[in-house]
């Protein structure tokens, strides 16, 4: 086979672990808050934008890109007191959350401009040399990238199986009303919801930085394919 093909095969499946992650946060708002979120890209823009702060601040890559998934997961849950919540509570209709959601979108890409300007940026990461598999090399962040993709989605796999939270969501996706009168705290779960939405989607977007250029718009432009892998 064409190695060049191989390349962009590789490139490829880097690409789309990090939206197969993405995509999973944006999966576990829909099914369990059944909320189509557009401004879940931006969440990823702010989870890279956040990595490349803490990075700049003298932090190593990985663990800015932990406490950048916090401080990402910490603006979700603000979100959902100040706006979700408040929804639910006066029972909204799905049109309407999309378009808060879409306003909500603008509202976080124009303050990720506002912050960090508009320009493209990219992660002071330590220079490291590529695999040489069979003659084809292979970009070392990009077999970091499907690697950690791969180990995120098996952890939450087993979480959402085995653990008693994990349950609870479950029951809630499948029927909140029922799900409510059997015991189960339901805001409860709506927060681990967004721990884990939040904190898987600013993850990707911390992997997006590591094999690419980071830009206010990057996570806006991933959402049709999210949306299309949800779906």
């Amino acid at each position: 086979m064409d190695p060049l093909l191989i390349q962009l095969l590789i490139n490829g499946v880097a690409l789309g672990s990090i939206i197969a992650l993405a995509a999973v946060g944006l999966t576990l708002t829909y099914g369990i808050l059944r909320l189509a979120n557009f401004a879940h890209g931006d969440f990823m823009t702010l989870g890279a934008y956040m990595t490349l702060m803490l990075g700049a601040a003298g932090l190593p890559i990985w663990l800015a890109m932990i406490v950048g998934a916090g401080l990402t997961i910490a603006v979700a849950l603000a979100i959902e007191k100040i706006i979700w919540q408040r929804m639910r509570d006066r029972h909204a209709t799905s049109t309407t959350l999309i378009i808060l959601s879409l306003g909500l979108a603008l509202f976080m890409r124009n303050g990720i401009i506002l912050i960090w300007g508009a320009a493209n940026q990219s992660y002071d990461l330590p220079v490291v040399t590529a695999l040489n598999v069979g003659g084809i090399r292979i970009a070392y962040y990009r077999v970091i990238v499907v690697g950690l993709a791969l180990m995120a989605i098996a952890v939450l796999h087993l979480l959402l199986r085995y653990t008693k939270v994990g349950k609870a969501m479950r029951a809630v996706a499948d029927n909140i009303d029922l799900a409510r009168v059997s015991g189960i705290n339901v805001e409860r779960v709506v927060l681990w919801t967004w721990v884990l939405s939040a904190g898987l989607t600013a993850l990707g977007g911390s992997m997006y930085g590591l094999v690419t250029a980071v830009r206010p718009n990057m996570g806006w432009f991933l959402i049709l394919p999210m949306f299309a892998s949800v779906i």
